[in-house]
């Protein structure tokens, strides 16, 4: 019988044995034979003993073959004394073996093929039995002649000694409760033995049998809810609702705490706001509006739960910021209009900068003069693009009203922070409250801070270390047991619990900045350098939890999907109650943290809807800067949301894979550019211009600006790069404008003035806003890529005008083309890549041109 065995100890056995011999090993002479010697055909046969006196060629066997069968022995020999047929060179190669006379020399007249042969020693060539004083197990000894020829594999012989598969156990499926497994335990028992017949609670044996009934009601529960948390459906744990969705694609979010703009006083200049550390409360009454961190109102400030915020940024505030008086060139009642994007200021403001954010505030009732009777809604955020502070004659002096003297200051914000009312500046009360010019209406106030709810634990929370693997895995059945392998250890499961909740998620944005050629992509919580609105325009799926671990050195991330093996990241999973704990990456999609590994973190809490408090609910700020004399949020928070709700994510979940993510078609292409936000409509062209296609893409920006302003198309087509499709080329253009030309012939009504009329149809069929928000009929946001211009809402549009009676189209067609066909038609229609315009400007007069002519009326 052939055993496989892994350790071989006979071969030392037989080699200490005084008198026993056997074969050692075998080598084949190839590359290193000696000039003259054939390869492969000399066998050196290394024995444990000296080779036995008389060995003749008739005791050596060689068995095997595939395609040479039949190898035949010429002549055998010590290595000691060659034989007469060797050649010198063989002679003294022969002589120079290690122990010469423990080498048996075996010639054969060929060499074999690629197949394993075997070489055995027998008595003679009728008698099979090993010679005397051999070992009958180390008597022969398998070889291949092809040895030294390249292999791709190991010539280490494989020793398997795979296991039975075990007989799978009779299992009752039906027994998944206490009662049942308890019954099927003591049934087996009583076929295992039968003699036990004892059923009484105290015994022992019974004993052991519930409590096995117990652990196994409990893993049946376990696989139960294990088999419930595996769909979408039925899943009840927030986690598992959570990755169900992500395989999907469908960010599942867990919402975001509120913004607010905050406007700080102080009575000095250049006081300096840190962020860390600076607090700001909702009000507590009895409290001073400033309060000494860690003192006892800041105690009891706590103790009521108030709405904390706290500062996105540091700030340098200047007592010359806390109120600001607007510059109105000595006009009286005045008003920054709607959509206003500039403005003067009084006072030279050496400080004041771009980049700086400012409240534009409207402080009394422009009517009665009385504070309480302003306008809460009337108050506006916005980021200044420009400061004229100084005279443009000497870049020293400040700049200066040439009429009255007085120092100014000039400002303009951002188009994305016009504002959106029209701000009064200076009045005249009404005739009750006597007449009375008002020149400070409204104001303009620097110092303003942007904060987001939530509140920083002011020490570090201990999570505990890695725990040490306990379990590996099981050996596979198939393996070799010969080698050894070391055990695969089982991960141990750290997933720590926050003690506090619930964890604040707060929005981010992406920034690209190009330097020197290299562009650099950081995620920042705003852009300070953004519009202000802006600071409150987020993605949810960009929302992060705001918490750092073992100071920073580990990093939150929504998933691990992108991460690498050895990035330290993490991901925060929240659970319906709001109780939230950490996972770790396995060492694939993220770094394992080690066995021993200690954490600790800090972070925030307070999230959602509870941070959109309403406008001056802010009343406290924690500072210990004596400085700072309070501060107030004139605005409301906004932007605080709930976490997604279970039965919202079942629902929107299997849509999510619907959402197009690639632009493979022109369609596609037009749809992923409608979604950057700057877009009104989009067409795309694809086009074959010789060397690869070419995707045009047409943009109809909104408020019908070009895609030259701005810096639009760099970042349109940055947008389109994440989904352009490999081999296609984009360019982006403007839409094709045509012009129309139109006649209107209007009966004014007798009690109205013709001017007052037409300044009306000028206004509702200008392209302009009107005084009510509405827009006017060839508004750019109102038309766009082939709309078809149809008459009826010309006539629709013109009789909404006061003092119109009655109106006519007499001319209706492209600017440039005497066409009948549209206005006997009723409408005009336009390609897809063609838009109406009728701006109407004396300037531009190649823009479109409306005529109308008036009669009757005053």
């Amino acid at each position: 019988m052939i055993y496989h065995c892994c350790d071989e100890r006979r071969r030392n056995k037989v080699a200490a044995h005084p008198t026993l011999n056997g074969i050692d090993y075998l080598e084949v002479l190839d590359r290193e034979a000696p000039l003259g010697s054939p390869r492969q055909q000399t066998l050196l046969v290394r024995l444990f003993k000296a080779v036995p006196p008389g060995f003749a060629a008739q005791q050596v066997r060689i068995e095997g073959g595939e395609r040479v069968r039949g190898v035949r022995v010429e002549w055998v020999a010590p290595a000691s004394a060659p034989p007469a047929e060797a050649t010198p060179a063989e002679a003294a190669f022969f002589a120079g073996l290690p122990e010469p006379d423990h080498v048996l020399l075996v010639r054969v007249d060929r060499y074999g093929d690629f197949s394993p042969y075997r070489l055995r020693l027998v008595r003679s060539a009728l008698d099979e039995t090993p010679p005397q004083n051999f070992d009958p197990r180390l008597s022969e000894v398998e070889f291949s002649f092809k040895v030294e020829c390249d292999s791709e594999f190991d010539c280490r012989k494989r020793e398997d000694c795979p296991e039975e598969p075990v007989p799978a156990p009779e299992i009752d499926y039906l027994a998944k409760d206490y009662p049942s497994f308890r019954r099927l335990i003591l049934d087996r028992i009583s076929q295992l033995v039968p003699d036990w017949r004892e059923r009484s609670a105290a015994d022992l044996g019974v004993t052991l049998a519930e409590l096995m009934a117990y652990v196994a009601d409990q893993l049946s529960y376990r696989q139960d809810a294990i088999a419930t948390e595996a769909y979408l459906e039925t899943a009840r744990l927030r986690t598992s609702l959570r990755r169900h969705a992500l395989l999907i694609d469908y960010p599942m979010h867990e919402g975001c705490n509120a913004r607010v703009w905050l406007h700080v006083e102080v009575n000095a200049d250049g006081v300096a706001l840190p962020r860390a550390g600076t607090r700001f409360y909702g009000r507590v009454p009895g409290l001073p509006s400033r309060i000494v961190p860690g003192s006892r109102d800041d105690e009891a400030a706590l103790r009521k739960s108030p709405a904390i915020f706290e500062p996105l940024h540091d700030v340098v505030l200047y007592a010359a910021h806390n109120e600001i008086d607007f510059h109105a060139w000595g006009d009286r009642r005045c008003c920054l209009p709607k959509g206003a994007i500039r403005a003067t200021l009084a006072g030279h403001l050496a400080v004041l900068e771009a980049g700086d954010a400012l409240l534009f505030e409207e402080v009394l009732g422009p009517s009665t003069g009385e504070p309480g009777d302003a306008d809460p809604a009337h108050r506006h955020v916005v980021r200044l693009v420009s400061v004229r502070k100084f005279s443009p004659d000497d870049p020293a002096a400040p700049l200066t009203d040439p009429v009255s003297g007085a120092e100014i200051t000039e400002i303009a914000w951002a188009a994305e922070d016009a504002l959106p009312f029209p701000l009064c500046i200076s009045s005249v009360t009404d005739e009750a409250h006597g007449e009375v010019e008002l020149d400070r209406v409204s104001v303009a106030r620097g110092n303003l801070v942007l904060a987001d709810h939530g509140f920083t634990l002011p020490a570090d929370e201990n999570l505990g270390s890695v725990p040490p693997a306990r379990l590996v895995y099981p050996p596979e059945r198939d393996a070799n047991r010969c080698t050894g392998a070391e055990p695969v250890e089982l991960s141990p499961r750290f997933a720590p619990r926050l003690r506090n909740l619930p964890l604040t998620y707060a929005g981010t944005v992406l920034k690209t900045t190009v330097k020197e050629g290299v562009s650099r992509t950081e995620r920042l919580a705003f852009d300070p350098e953004a519009p202000a609105a802006f600071a409150m325009q987020w993605l949810m799926e960009d929302c992060l939890p705001a918490i750092t671990l073992n100071g920073g050195t580990w990093t939150a991330r929504r998933d691990l999907l992108n991460s690498e093996p050895d990035d330290p990241h993490f991901v925060v999973e929240v659970e319906h109650d709001g109780s939230a704990s950490l996972r770790f990456g396995n060492g694939v999609h993220g770094q394992r943290p080690k066995t021993g590994m200690a954490f600790t973190t800090r972070y925030r809490v307070g999230n959602s809807r509870a941070g959109n408090v309403g406008a001056d609910t802010i009343a406290h700020v924690a500072s210990g800067d004596g400085s700072v004399l309070g501060a107030r949020n004139p605005l409301a928070a906004q932007g605080g949301v709930d976490p997604e709700d279970a039965a919202v994510v079942r629902r929107r979940a299997p849509q999510a894979f619907r959402r197009q993510e690639r632009a493979v078609t022109p369609e596609d292409y037009a749809e992923v550019t409608e979604r950057h936000p700057g877009v009104q409509r989009a067409a795309a062209t694809l086009r074959w211009t010789g060397s690869w296609y070419t995707v045009f893409v047409t943009v109809d920006r909104a408020g019908g600006l070009s895609i030259a302003t701005d810096d639009f198309e760099p970042r349109i087509t940055r947008h389109l790069e994440r989904y352009r499709m490999a081999g296609h080329d984009t360019e982006i253009n403007d839409p094709v404008f045509v012009s129309l030309e139109i006649d209107l012939l209007v009966c004014v009504q007798a009690n109205y003035f013709r001017s007052d009329v037409r300044a009306g149809l000028l206004a509702v069929l200008g392209n302009r806003m009107l005084p009510d928000g509405r827009r006017g009929l060839f508004h750019p946001d109102n038309l766009s890529f082939g709309q078809t211009v149809y008459l009826s809402s010309l006539y629709a549009a013109a009789r909404q005008v006061a003092g119109v009676g009655s109106v006519q189209v007499t001319r209706f067609h492209r600017q440039g083309s005497e066409d009948p066909g549209p206005l006997a038609d009723g409408f005009l229609r336009l390609s897809r890549l063609e838009i109406p315009r009728l701006d109407n400007d004396p300037n531009f007069p190649e823009h479109g041109v409306l005529r109308l002519s008036l009669f009757g009326g005053k």
